[in-house]
Formats: structure tokens, C-alpha cells, sequence
């Protein structure tokens, strides 16, 4: 079949497919968390003692004793049987951005040559999988294979179910035989911890007496594109790529509007049921979805949890959004510029600081001028963007990122702080030396009896910045959509962690002179404001003159690509940050520019490779037979006397060898070698390899605006976006 005929044969699939019935699905209340291991869960399986211990642990993450985990590891066990599960799996999230599982049975084999289960305290707190093909950036020898799981008792454990069978997943970290850290879970767990302590300095020094253990919390807004397996199929770059490398825009795009918050497919909405009934039973608190501004994409967001779980719920969301796609006929792409000319995707995430007993500590409630907790971690967080606003840039960088960041759906690549009008003004008197008030958003009245008037939010949102403040949080809305929230959430607790750090050595020297507490806080803020202010800006933070401000007026960095924000991982700054706050060792570090250094150039590469391979064997056969069948037409209507135009085999001849003079050109540049430096090659695929892709890619698109429809071998964009 050649590839025109699978196209039109995708397309006869879909508009003759048999629709998926929606199953009856059970009320909230008898599917919520049924296959969670949780504390209720725990307090039903567990004696008493053995149930205080696990609670006190997950609660506050003070250790368990052997005896305790052997006591839970049977419970566990038991439960998880009881489902159907046979094995069970330490799950971690290695430096890929993607899960990890190995599977153990619970059976073992005795004298007799029968077969009982067990599961010990021992198999539950350890696990050893192979290490040795997992990247790990030079942190160990080829040769040195062995690596350690160990259970994470601060996330619950959970039953995933498959057509396969069900197994137990048990939330794991992953460590070398050396003891560092070769996952994303072992430094998220550091930050907090240091965030924690730093903070309960702070709070200290506010009079705090009772102060509960700190945690981050996250909520992580998820966007994706459905495209038919039918059209995925029938497009390689969409397989191997997660993108398309060559389309024409659609004659309709995203420019009516009519997508976004519109009637979602029938078809998806059936997709949607079944992934979050999923999702649901997992304990994963998916709170909203909706169309999308581009058409064919979709987002589900869940509500907030503890940013420990809240990271493994992401990575199960991911997973299971792929699966439960693949499973109604779709394919879920994660990528972050699927398609060239609309929005592409992101996933912000919405992260702030608390515990039980000061709640909230980035709520400014209704008068946040008096409110001097949150405005020193308000403080804080803007002197973190600004310090370490590179840093910010380099956990969300990524081959995808960059075609999405600085566009009109995304942040641009320049880190700077919104606060909106209310905070702004707190924090502009503060650099005077003193506050007095702090403005309302007032009542929304419409003049319409039948609309209740409502207290209005006492500033707008700003879709421009890439970290804005939204009410009780912040949201750090550069993300990009495939990454896992890992990165930003450790980033973003350790420079909190170093600013508060910063903040509780100043105030303790300010109310150490005589101070009065107000005084003291203020003194400290005005500091901080004018060494650290410049990161905010509640402006168009797309616009020319805002770029040209941050980095001529302001000091701040234009960081537009992975190969320009990476190296900050090697600075000297960064490197102090993650050593004095134990979160990360230099050697851990760079391990992490390491690997994603790799990650980013095996990306570019692969997607250089796929458009030599597409351009050369699909695109240009289907060139040259059009050019052919033009010949013989031109010939045919000469024959007859019929003068015929061919300015189109004019265009499509032109064409056809630019393209191919393209891709020779970008074949010369893949095969370079002999870099100096990882620098050096990452610069390479920015400025050379990327540059050539996209020099093929015009002339391939500007053929599928002429070469006759029937011979594109292609889905086109209008098909992809459009037939569900």
C-alpha cells in the first residue's frame, strides 16, 4: 500500500468507525481511591501501634522501625491479593522523565517443590534492579551496574489494573550502590526537607510557637492532543517523534475560537469518563477538563495535594492518559509543538507552601499589607525568580519546550514575576519604607437584577508571565507539557529555601537591633526589594519593549533555547544553591546537565534522521509523480492543440530540488563530529541541525500545497485536527 492509500484508508477507518459505548460508571463515592493503599485503608489493616507509626511517617516523615514494615508489608500484601494482583513492583522515576517498574511475583517455592507468597519488611523497604541502562551522567562506571530501589512510605502504595492483570506499585526512590541519586524523587524529598527547615526558622522568628512541618503542594494543569491511531499510524514523526515535522496549516486553525471551553467530542468525552473513573479509583483528584484552544486538544486539571504525590499522580496521569487512549482508538500526544502554526501545550504548575498549623503561607487574605508571613514568603519567591531565574529556565528546557516558549500560547524564555495590581502596590510601599493599605478588587456589578454581585479578584491574571502570582499560589506556567513536574518543584523549593535562609538571618538582625516586628519585616522586605525587584512586572510580557527592558534595564537573561539555559546547571551559583541546602551534590548535578544534555541532542538528532527519511522516501516519489503525471497531461493537451500553463511544474520542480539541496545540507550537519565540549553540541543542534530541519520542512510543506491531493502521502493537518 503506498502511502497515499493509506491516508485515504485512515480516513475511511475513522468515518466508518463503530463508536465506543459509554459504560455505566458507579457513583464518586464507592470508586474513590478502592485501589489506594492509603491511611484509611492502613487503619482498617493494620493494629493499632503499627497504624500510628505508618501515620506519623507519612505525616511528618519521621522513620519507620523493621518490625513496623514487616507488619505493613503483610497487610499490603494481603490487600493487594485480595484484587487480583500476583506481583509487585517498586516504581521510580529515573532521569527520562518517564517511569520505571520492575515486576517481582509474590511467589516463592519451597522444599516440597510447592509455592506459598511472601512479602517481608525487607522486600518492601528494598529493591535492586539493574542500574547499569538507566542514564545516570557519569556518576558511575560502565561497568558498575547495581542499583537500589527503596520505598517511599510518604506516598501511598496502589493496585494498577491492565488486560494483563493487576499489580501492587509501591512509590520508590532509586540510588546508586554509591548512594546518589539517580531519580527525580530522592531531591524532591531533599527540598521540601530544606524548605521545611528554613522556614520553620522564619516563622520562629514571627513568635510561632506551634509550627507543623512544612510541605509544598502542586497542581499540575495537563494539556494534550488526541489524534486517531489511524492517521498516528500513517505519520512516523507522530510515532517516533511525538510531533509532526512536516504539515501546511489547515485552511481552519484555532482562528474562530470556537474550540476552546466548546461541546467536547462525543467520542472524547467517552475517553475522558473511562481515564478518570481510572484516575479516581488511583485517588488522583482530577477536578476540571475541557477543550483546548487548538483544535484536537484537551486539558484535565487535578485540585491540589502534597507536591510528593501530587509528582507521582503526574506520572501516573501520563501514563494513563496514553493507555486509556490507545485503548479508544486515539493517540495522546504530550509533546509540546505537535503541530506547527496553533497553540502547542503546556502544563502549569500551580505551587505554593503551608502546613496544619499556619496554613497557607502564600494566602494574603483580605488585607495582605497586615499579613507579614505571607509577605515575607512572598518575598521570598520574588527574590528566588530573580537570583536564580537561569536555573528555572534550565528545569524546564527541553527539544519540545523550545518551539512552544516565547510563541503566542506561552511565556516568553525571559523569568520574571507577576503579582498583580493589589500585591504590587504592597510591595512598591514596601521599598518606601513603609504600607498602610492595600486596594480591593470591589464588587462586580453588571446592572442585572437577576446577576448576584460578587467580590471581584483584587487583580487581574497575566497569561504572558511565566511565573504569576493567581490568588494563593504561584504558577509556573513555562512548563512544558511531556516534562514531569520533578524538576520545577525541586527548583522551586530549594531557592525558596535559600531566600528564606537569606530572610531569617536578616530579620534576626533587624529585631536584634531594636526593632519592633513590623518594623523589623519591613526592613527586611526593602532589602530584599531593592536588590531583587527587578524580576517584577505585571506588563505584555510578549512585547518587543518588555524584552528589550529585561535585559538592557533590568539585568535579566533572554534565554530562548535547551542549549543556552542547560549550562546553568554548572554554574557557580546554582552549584552553591543545591550543596548548601543538601539538596543535590556537584556530582548529582552534574549528572543532571549531563543526562538531559544527552536527552536533547538524541531528541534533535531523531528528528533530523525522521526528516532526512520522510523528505527522501515518502515526500519526493510523490513530487515526481506528480511531475510525471503533469508531463503527460502537458503533453496529452498539446496533442491536441491545447496550450497548457506550468507554472505548477515550474513550482513543484523548484521546489523538489530545494528541498532535496535541503536536506543534503542537513545531512552534512548531523554527521559532524568532534565537538569540544557537551556545549559545543548542544549549540550545534540549536543553531545548525534545527535551523536545516526546518529549511527542508519549508520546501515539503510548500510541495503539499501543490502536489494533487490523492498522491500527498501524508494525514494533513485539516484531517488530524478535524475527523475524530
Amino acid at each position: 500500500m503506498t502511502g497515499s492509500e493509506s491516508r485515504a484508508q485512515a480516513i475511511y477507518q475513522i468515518t466508518n468507525r463503530t463508536p465506543i459505548e459509554t459504560e455505566k460508571t458507579e457513583p464518586l463515592s464507592k470508586i474513590w481511591a478502592t485501589d489506594v493503599f492509603n491511611l484509611d485503608t492502613m487503619e482498617e489493616a493494620l493494629a493499632k501501634n503499627a497504624f500510628k507509626a505508618v501515620k506519623k511517617t507519612v505525616q511528618t516523615g519521621k522513620p519507620l522501625d523493621a518490625a513496623t514494615a514487616d507488619i505493613i508489608a503483610a497487610a499490603m500484601k494481603d490487600w493487594a491479593m485480595a484484587k487480583g494482583a500476583k506481583f509487585f513492583s517498586h516504581i521510580f522515576f529515573p532521569l527520562t522523565n518517564a517511569t520505571a517498574e520492575k515486576h517481582d511475583g509474590f511467589i516463592i517455592s519451597n522444599t516440597d517443590g510447592g509455592a506459598i507468597t511472601e512479602f517481608t519488611g525487607s522486600l518492601l523497604i528494598k529493591g535492586e534492579p539493574d542500574g547499569s541502562s538507566f542514564p545516570n551522567g557519569s556518576i558511575r562506571a560502565t561497568n558498575a551496574a547495581r542499583g537500589y530501589t527503596a520505598w517511599d512510605p510518604t506516598s501511598p502504595a496502589y493496585v494498577i489494573h491492565t488486560d494483563n492483570g493487576a499489580t501492587l506499585m509501591i512509590p520508590s526512590v532509586f540510588m546508586s550502590w554509591t548512594g546518589e541519586a539517580l531519580d527525580k524523587k530522592i531531591p524532591l524529598l531533599r527540598s521540601n526537607d530544606a524548605m521545611n527547615n528554613a522556614a520553620q526558622k522564619v516563622l520562629s522568628l514571627m513568635g510561632e510557637t506551634d509550627i507543623a512541618t512544612l510541605n509544598s503542594s502542586c497542581g499540575a494543569e495537563q494539556e494534550y492532543f488526541l489524534i486517531d491511531s489511524n492517521f498516528a499510524n500513517a505519520r512516523p514523526d507522530l510515532l517516533l517523534a511525538g510531533r509532526t515535522l512536516f504539515g501546511a496549516p489547515s485552511a481552519k486553525g484555532q482562528e474562530f475560537d470556537d474550540h476552546y471551553f466548546g461541546a467536547i467530542p462525543a467520542r472524547v468525552q467517552v475517553f475522558m469518563q473511562d481515564f478518570e473513573d481510572q484516575l479516581y479509583r488511583l485517588g488522583i483528584p482530577a477536578k476540571t477538563h475541557h477543550n483546548e484552544v487548538a483544535p484536537g486538544q484537551f486539558e484535565i486539571a487535578p485540585y491540589f495535594e502534597n507536591a510528593n504525590v501530587a509528582a507521582d499522580h503526574q506520572q501516573q496521569m501520563m501514563t494513563l492518559l496514553k493507555s486509556t487512549a490507545k485503548r479508544h482508538g486515539f493517540l495522546c500526544l504530550l509533546h509540546e509543538k505537535p503541530f506547527a502554526g496553533i497553540n502547542g501545550s503546556g502544563k502549569h504548575v500551580n505551587w505554593s507552601v503551608g502546613n496544619s498549623t499556619q496554613g497557607n503561607l502564600l494566602d494574603p487574605g483580605k488585607t495582605p499589607h497586615e499579613n507579614l508571613n505571607f509577605l515575607l514568603f512572598c518575598g521570598a519567591v520574588i527574590r528566588g525568580v530573580h537570583k536564580y531565574g537561569p536555573l528555572l529556565r534550565a528545569v524546564i528546557a527541553s527539544a519540545g519546550n523550545d518551539h512552544r516558549l516565547g510563541a503566542n500560547e506561552a511565556p516568553p524564555a525571559i523569568l520574571s514575576v507577576y503579582l498583580g495590581e493589589q500585591l504590587e502596590k504592597v510591595f512598591a510601599d514596601i521599598q518606601t519604607g513603609q504600607i498602610t493599605s492595600s486596594i480591593s478588587g470591589g464588587k462586580m456589578d453588571l446592572g442585572l437584577d437577576q446577576i448576584l454581585n460578587f467580590e471581584r479578584d483584587p487583580g487581574d491574571r497575566n497569561r504572558t508571565s511565566p511565573f504569576a502570582f493567581t490568588g494563593n499560589r504561584f504558577e509556573f506556567r513555562a512548563v512544558g507539557s511531556q516534562a514531569s513536574v520533578h524538576g520545577p518543584l525541586i527548583a522551586m523549593n530549594t531557592m525558596l529555601a535559600d531566600s528564606l535562609e537569606w530572610i531569617a538571618t536578616d530579620l534576626e538582625k533587624q529585631l536584634s537591633s531594636g526593632k519592633d516586628q513590623t518594623a523589623a519585616v519591613i526592613a527586611t522586605l526593602k532589602s530584599l526589594m531593592d536588590d531583587h525587584g527587578q524580576a517584577v512586572f505585571g506588563g505584555d510580557g510578549y512585547s518587543e519593549e518588555w524584552h528589550r527592558a529585561a535585559v538592557e534595564d533590568r539585568g535579566l537573561k533572554n534565554i530562548p533555547t535547551t542549549a543556552d539555559a542547560l549550562p546553568a546547571y554548572r554554574s557557580p551559583e546554582v552549584i552553591e544553591l543545591f550543596e548548601s541546602t543538601g539538596v543535590l551534590s556537584p556530582t548529582e548535578l552534574n549528572s543532571r546537565f549531563e543526562v538531559y544534555s544527552e536527552q536533547y541532542v538524541l531528541a534533535i538528532d531523531v528528528e533530523a534522521k525522521l526528516t532526512i527519511d520522510l523528505a527522501k522516501t515518502a515526500i519526493y516519489p510523490a513530487a515526481i509523480r506528480y511531475l510525471s503525471d503533469l508531463s503527460m497531461t502537458n503533453t496529452g493537451m498539446a496533442e491536441l492543440g491545447i496550450d497548457m500553463d506550468n507554472s505548477v511544474a515550474v513550482k513543484v520542480a523548484q521546489e523538489t530540488n530545494a528541498m532535496m539541496a535541503a536536506v543534503a545540507a542537513l545531512t552534512a550537519a548531523l554527521e559532524t563530529e568532534g565537538f569540544s565540549s557537551t556545549e559545543d553540541h548542544l549549540q550545534h543542534c540549536a543553531n545548525n541541525i534545527c535551523p536545516a530541519m526546518l529549511e527542508v520542512r519549508s520546501h515539503a510543506d510548500a510541495l503539499e500545497a501543490e502536489v494533487a491531493d490523492e498522491l500527498w502521502p501524508l494525514p494533513k493537518y485539516q484531517e488530524m485536527l478535524f475527523i475524530k
